[in-house]
């Protein structure tokens, strides 16, 4: 079958391979055959290998949704009775956090800090020596809004030594930055199949300890559907999701985890590293200019800042581009005007060389300077 292949330069979902879309075409089956079950127990098996999670204190739990259903489990299903949740907040998406906790009505402390920067960790402790009842300490990984790297290794020990846990939103960085659960003091760490897995959308998981999952077993019960406990109390005693699970996606998320295997975390990464400096090598030759310091940056997403040309429109530019097989996306900055240029997916050098020449001829196109 001929697919045409687009390249995708937004955070997610991420440009696919061929053999990972073709998984899904399968025959019908039932989610509730045990042959189902036993795929879904080595998919869950398979996710703690990519974050090095030691199968007798961590699992899997998946969830059928994007990737805020994986924010929204964590924040409402972990945290007990009379305590409360410390957001480090530097972005868009820990922002998304603070309001899943406003919405729940959680006891939460915003803590508040530039979009430009990693978090102060001084702040950092000074708030949980200052507030003793803070149980869990939260904080994206990589921050897609902008493309920072934030330090959770350091974090999550802070976390540790007040008595917290921490719970990392990894859903742009997990199968593309390595992590180490152990090394890098994560107790639960969340992601959806469509980003660094370069699967298929709807399938969201969190990986966490499960002494931690069945201890919330007795905190305060405030969702339903979204409950930690009751989807993993299910699976170990069915093999089973609670509620119907996107079949065919978790399919082609078998397949894309079969290809993250061969190519290798190592391998992975360096081609992901290869396509962000072909990035910063285009918007540099068109003197263009970031908003980042590139010493911060995830090396995943780069925020650039638009052209100083009255002629500028991003729809335009974006429609041509797209026209031409290539997806560029909005910025995420409240301060700034910018788009995004991701490293996300299956493509590798070449293809950003070929996206600049089409967003060249795009700015030639509508009279926009440059340089």
């Amino acid at each position: 079958m001929q697919i045409k292949r687009n390249i995708l330069l937004n955070p997610g979902p991420a440009t696919t391979t061929d053999t990972v879309k073709m998984a899904q075409v399968v025959p019908d089956i039932c989610p509730r055959e045990k042959e189902f079950a036993g795929l879904m127990k080595g998919l869950r098996s398979d996710l703690l290998k990519v974050v090095h999670a030691p199968e007798d204190q961590y699992t899997a739990v998946l969830f059928c949704g994007s990737g805020t259903i994986n924010i929204d489990i964590c924040l409402n299903s972990l945290l007990p009775e009379g305590k409360k949740v410390l957001v480090v907040n530097n972005g868009a998406y820990n922002t998304r956090a603070v309001e899943v906790c406003q919405m729940y009505h959680l006891p939460h402390i915003d803590l508040k800090s530039s979009v430009y920067e990693q978090p102060d960790l001084a702040l950092v402790e000074k708030t949980l020596q200052e507030n003793d009842d803070i149980a869990m300490v939260y904080c994206c990984h990589h921050e897609t809004g902008t493309g920072v790297l934030n330090p959770i290794r350091e974090i999550g020990a802070l976390a540790h030594k007040y008595g917290a846990i921490f719970v990392s939103d990894t859903t742009s960085s997990l199968g593309m930055i390595p992590l180490d659960v152990i090394k890098d003091n994560v107790d639960f760490c969340m992601a959806s199949a469509q980003k660094g897995l370069m699967a298929m959308s709807g399938l969201s998981f969190i990986i966490g300890r499960e002494d931690i999952i069945r201890a919330s077993k007795n905190y305060p019960t405030r969702s339903y559907y979204t409950n930690l406990y009751l989807q993993y109390e299910y699976f170990e005693k069915t093999g089973e999701m609670h509620f119907t699970p996107p079949v065919q996606t978790i399919y082609a998320t078998i397949q894309a985890l079969k290809e993250y295997f061969a190519e290798g975390e190592e391998a992975k990464f360096a081609r992901h590293h290869r396509v962000y400096e072909a990035i910063h090598r285009g918007i540099d030759k068109l003197g263009l200019e970031t908003v980042i310091d590139p010493k911060i940056e995830s090396g995943l997403v780069v925020s650039v800042k638009y052209p100083d040309d009255p002629n500028w429109n991003f729809e335009k530019v974006h429609d041509y581009c797209f026209e031409h097989g290539f997806t560029i996306y909005p910025g995420k900055i409240s301060t700034s005007n910018t788009f995004r240029l991701c490293a996300l997916g299956a493509i590798d050098e070449p293809d950003i060389e070929a996206f600049f020449e089409v967003f060249k001829k795009a700015l030639d196109n509508f009279g926009i300077s440059y340089d």
